[in-house]
């Protein structure tokens, strides 16, 4: 066990049965089942319930009850641990699979860390994927090292070794159905710095010559000089190898071998569709300085009316600025190279005349947000695709549909609208949520806020939280 890693409440609960068994007859339950079956009932009956089914420790019913208590949400951490000691007994095999599939997803945080100590001191090392993968799910600001995944790790394997193991399940999980494990190793190795070691295994030609996965990836170090970051990029990357998008990579191979190697090796999943898009309406871009396209854009803003909102997000540290001169220092090519070819897409007659009858339909609609993609058609020319969204929860809330991102792998920009009234200026820019999907998904996105009736101010943004007001654009 784990010093000073109790959960919270679990020994005031066990105190509590412990009071109950001492100090009162158990109870008389009419359905141990059911009883077992609802968290609507109090521990001395589920404790009773578990008592009078012990006679039969090997009822099928049983031990599928105990297996649902281990996860279903609702029960208090002693009696999950009571059907957990139960099922080691009666169930093993089951219990393990149940924890191998359930506690990544494990939303019963005191529970999910006693459950972790518990695996250290039965000595499962064959549930350490289990622990991985939960390890790889972000808990707030919580540090990597300070999580009791990777301390029931060390526990089982050794401090020296705890990377060893993560880099070993990723190589060796390739199975069809592991592939959501391999790319939470993935990203969990990017997280505690070992990025290197996997741009390393993607140069080894000998490993992986049959694995569908790291032969996508590799395809992208060598002929992109890209290499994913997390799950989304892994899955950007591999649907960019599908044969519907062949010649998009061929566009993309073709432009990136054009530029310089120090440029080349900065380049993100994002950045492909910028390539594309300046080789075909400016080549001066792909050539262009960093220091020469920030003049542009700062020339721009600089004869723009913008809207700064410097913004704070309630449980979420620092400030969120939207000028072009906050970010200097963490802007890159693509970041500058994208947000000149925002702004040549919003002098475009057809795109502005769309975006306003869009953000009109949306201002209407009470029930969510609008979106979608800005790319490029067939004869390169700037195109907007609507896409509704995949849940209509909220007038302040845009949720991507499959559709829609499955057209954002080769599109230029991701977008949304802020247009629940005409006088938005407050809600301009980004908000929380729109910067957590930028952080998960990693594109280039635009999002277009009602100032006035006839006026939209564009705000680009991307991961890490680099937001850059672009001005406004006029009804035409």
């Amino acid at each position: 066990m784990f010093a000073g890693r109790k959960p919270a409440g679990f020994a005031v609960s066990l105190t509590l049965l412990t009071l109950w068994a001492g100090c009162a007859a158990p109870p008389t339950v009419a359905d141990p089942l059911a009883t077992l079956g609802t968290t609507q009932t109090s521990p001395r009956n589920h404790i009773a319930a578990m008592e009078m089914l012990d006679a039969q420790p090997d009822d099928p019913q049983y031990n599928a009850a105990l297996q649902d208590m281990i996860w279903r949400p609702g029960f208090i951490t002693s009696i999950r641990e009571a059907a957990f000691t139960r099922l080691v007994r009666s169930d093993l095999d089951g219990l393990k699979r149940t924890i191998r599939q359930r506690l990544p997803r494990m939303q019963a945080r005191a529970w999910a860390e006693r459950l972790c100590e518990l695996i250290v001191e039965n000595g499962w090392r064959d549930l350490s994927p289990a622990l991985i993968s939960a390890w790889a799910n972000r808990i707030g600001f919580v540090d990597d090292t300070d999580r009791v995944e990777y301390h029931a790790l060390v526990s089982l394997h050794g401090e020296q070794n705890v990377v060893d193991v993560v880099f070993d399940l990723f190589v060796g999980s390739n199975k069809v159905y592991q592939q959501g494990l391999r790319t939470r190793c993935w990203e969990l190795l990017h997280r505690l710095g070992h990025r290197d070691r996997l741009i390393e295994l993607l140069a080894d030609t000998t490993v992986g010559q049959d694995d569908p996965m790291l032969i996508d990836l590799r395809a992208g170090a060598v002929e992109l000089d890209l290499v994913p970051r997390n799950r989304e990029e892994i899955l950007w990357m591999r649907k960019l190898r599908e044969p519907e998008r062949a010649e998009f990579w061929s566009q993309a191979v073709q432009a990136v071998a054009g530029l310089p190697e120090a440029r080349r090796r900065e380049l993100e999943l994002r950045t492909l569709p910028i390539v594309v898009a300046a080789s075909i309406h400016d080549p001066w871009l792909l050539d262009a300085s960093v220091e020469e396209l920030y003049q542009r854009v700062r020339d721009h803003i600089r004869a723009s009316r913008l809207h700064i909102n410097t913004r704070r997000f309630e449980g979420f540290p620092g400030t969120y600025g939207q000028q072009l001169g906050a970010h200097r220092a963490e802007l890159t090519w693509g970041d500058l190279a994208a947000m000149l070819l925002a702004i040549r897409a919003m002098r475009t007659g057809p795109i502005v005349e769309h975006l306003f009858d869009y953000a009109d339909r949306d201002h209407d609609d009470e029930s969510c947000e609008y979106g979608g993609v800005i790319g490029l058609d067939e004869q390169g020319r700037f195109e907007l695709l609507e896409f509704p969204p995949r849940y209509r929860t909220a007038d302040n809330r845009f949720d991507a549909s499959q559709a829609m991102m499955d057209a954002g792998y080769t599109a230029v920009f991701h977008f949304h609208n802020h247009a629940q009234e005409y006088r938005n200026t407050r809600h301009a820019g980004p908000g929380i949520g729109d910067l957590n999907y930028a952080d998960n998904t990693r594109p280039n996105c635009l999002v277009f806020t009602f100032v006035t009736k006839d006026t939209l101010n564009v705000d680009f943004y991307r991961h890490s939280r680099v937001i850059v007001d672009l001005g406004e654009i006029k009804r035409r």
